[in-house]
């Protein structure tokens, strides 16, 4: 869940986590100094009508798409910003990104994983420019099933640069920009394909935090729009084909998630179940998560708590040895095999991960650099998947204390998630302000009930509820 919060100040909590946003001026000087090291390698690709949609804003522009008609189908291009050609394997950059992992994001400024010189410079996919890409070209069926694909090192040109508040409305209003004109119904497609179907995808909305005209603040959830949808539809259909390309090969690194225990898909649907949901644990998770509208505070809820389903995700390395088998190499929250290659400006993992697909689609070897340092890539992954969940949660914490800060002593009415007997405590939601916490007292699971917020504390970052019978 992203949070939107630039009237607080975070750098406590980059501080305390040992964030740092800056780079050493050697990195930045080598940064600015890249050239693509695959000029002359690259099929011109610059005919195709690409363009980016991102957060408003954004500078860091990792993927552009364009889709025609296919006869009966659709043709699929989907533009990756080419970051290996402007990283010297034995270089400063490749260094501090090895260090890094992954982009943080704190609401008041990310600590990216590349300097902005190549992030939001050379390397981005910004419009009206020549820029290295990777680029995916993929056939679907009229039912939105993989029927081929191709995959080069091109030379491409995005024409625009959109946000989705833009593009969600010109989809309304009948006056998409005509590469992305069929995404809506490529992306509904995509989304009741077989494996899709079994598959968890989370439709998290963000959460914004804003000053109000009498000093306090508020914390309201922002809409997931529609084309974050199909947008995301796109990215998951180039993971998933990454993933079974190196599958099929026996090398590679994928993204893995073990598929939920039936006690905790049991335990999800009590909670959900307060909320005002009915979910069958026997049922296909992604087909009741597809059914909840995300626009609101319980939809957010939902989100959260299904979050929990996807603990365990990891990345792991094939190696083509005996004994490795199909269930641990697979991807539950995508229903088959999964790669990261989407992503390459903001995570380590997607630039390696690329260079093995490109050399087992085109047959050629495998990059020394990407295959020797894979296990290297892993363990800095595995090191800053939680850091970054953990600056996540440090933040959302720090929100909440402030925007709660002024209504100590005040009463709330709350929806029961879940309750503990042995800690005589509960997990509760609370609606208005949109806030998941921890009560002191047990009261019935999916009841509603009165809590009274005890303490707001900014600089521990912690709320305390008690049950009011």
């Amino acid at each position: 869940m992203r949070l939107y919060a630039a009237a607080l100040d975070f750098s406590g909590i980059a501080e305390e986590f040992g964030i740092v946003r800056d780079f050493d001026e050697w990195v930045s000087s080598e940064a600015a100094a890249a050239t693509d090291r695959y000029t002359g390698q690259r099929l011109d690709r610059r005919d195709i009508d690409l363009v980016t949609i991102d957060p408003e804003g954004s500078m860091d522009l990792d993927q552009a798409v364009c889709i025609r008609p296919d006869g009966n189908g659709y043709l699929v291009h989907y533009a990756i910003a080419d970051v290996a050609a402007f990283v010297d394997p034995a270089g400063r950059v490749a260094a501090e990104s090895l260090h890094r992992g992954q982009t943080i994001y704190l609401p008041d400024g990310p600590a990216r994983l590349h300097p902005p010189e190549l992030s939001e410079g050379a390397a981005s996919l910004l419009p009206d420019v020549d820029r290295p890409a990777v680029l995916w070209s993929m056939r679907l069926d009229s039912r939105g099933e993989v029927t081929g694909y191709d995959l080069t090192r091109a030379l491409v040109r995005s024409r625009a640069r959109f946000n989705y508040v833009e593009t969600t409305s010109d989809m309304e209003n009948g006056r998409l920009h005509p590469a992305i004109r069929l995404l809506p119904e490529v992306g509904e497609l995509r989304s009741r394909t077989a494996l899709r179907r079994r598959a968890v995808s989370l439709s998290t909305p963000a959460q914004s935090v804003g000053k109000q005209p009498d000093g306090r603040y508020r914390l309201d959830v922002e809409p997931r729009l529609a084309m974050m949808e199909y947008n995301s539809e796109i990215s998951l259909l180039t993971g998933m084909i990454a993933g079974r390309l190196m599958a099929s090969a026996g090398v590679g690194i994928l993204r893995t998630l073990a598929p939920a225990e039936p006690a905790d898909l049991w335990e999800f649907a009590a909670e959900v179940a307060a909320l005002g949901y009915a979910y069958d644990p026997a049922d296909p998770i992604g087909t009741f998560l597809d059914q909840v509208d995300v626009t609101g505070p319980k939809g957010m809820a939902v989100m959260r708590e299904a979050q929990k389903l996807l603990r365990g995700a990891g990345y792991e390395i094939l190696t083509g040895e005996e004994g490795e088998t199909q269930e641990e190499f697979t991807h539950a929250g995508v229903g088959g095999y999964y790669a990261h290659v989407t992503a390459p400006l903001r995570r380590l993992v997607d630039r390696y991960a690329t260079e093995f697909c490109l050399a087992i689609h085109n047959g050629t070897p495998v990059p020394e650099w990407a295959e020797d340092g894979a296990s290297d890539v892993l363990e800095t992954m595995h090191r800053t998947a939680p850091l970054a969940s953990s600056v996540d949660r440090a933040c959302l914490n720090l929100a909440e204390a402030t925007v709660l800060e002024p209504w100590v002593g005040e009463t709330f009415s709350a929806v029961v998630l879940a309750t503990s007997e042995s800690s005589d405590s509960a997990r509760i939601f609370i609606a208005e302000p949109p806030v998941v916490a921890r009560c002191a007292g047990a009261p019935e699971q999916g009841t509603r009930v009165t809590v009274r917020l005890d303490g707001a504390d900014i600089a521990q970052r912690e709320v305390s509820f008690t049950w009011v019978p």
